[in-house]
């Protein structure tokens, strides 16, 4: 379902956008679209990597040696 939206802008740049939109094959509103669906979809995967970013490194502080892991894991999968 489609709904109607008002922007206000510069007289200019709405016609560089006409302009611009008529040499893609497209239209203003397809574009603006676009953008918002990127702008959008960017904010929802920045969530992820902050989570990410948070959490990263948080292990580099435990002082854990080498063969302890290795045995670690042979007991853990054998």
């Amino acid at each position: 379902m489609t709904s109607k939206i008002t922007l206000y802008s510069q007289k200019e740049l709405i016609e560089e956008m006409k302009l611009y939109a008529k040499s893609q094959n497209t239209s203003v509103s397809k574009i603006v679209n676009e953008f918002f669906k990127n702008l959008l979809k960017t904010k929802k995967s920045s969530k992820k990597s902050y989570i990410t970013d948070k959490l990263a490194g948080k292990l580099r502080d435990i002082d854990t040696e080498e063969q302890e892991y290795h045995k670690y894991l042979e007991e853990k999968y054998l």
